[in-house]
């Protein structure tokens, strides 16, 4: 039994990525469609707020980082 069209073009385009050198990997990610999703963002966002008005080293860092940008243009 031979491979579908779309199937050939899509074993072609992989074959060309990996003689490429990349391989393919999986990842997972939060799934935004559940209802607790925002919540949760939320609750990170707090948690990370907290530590960076925490961590001195942490604030220096970012007010370097923004003074380094002054005058950049789109």
């Amino acid at each position: 039994m031979g491979m579908k069209p779309v199937n050939a073009r899509v074993q072609k385009h992989r074959d060309a990525l990996r003689k490429a050198g990349l391989r393919p990997v999986q990842i997972w990610v939060p799934d935004t469609r559940r209802p607790d999703f925002a919540e949760e963002c939320r609750r990170q966002c707090r948690l990370v707020a907290h530590t960076d008005r925490a961590d001195k080293a942490m604030e220096q860092l970012m007010d370097d980082a923004l003074s380094d940008v002054d005058g950049w243009t789109e």
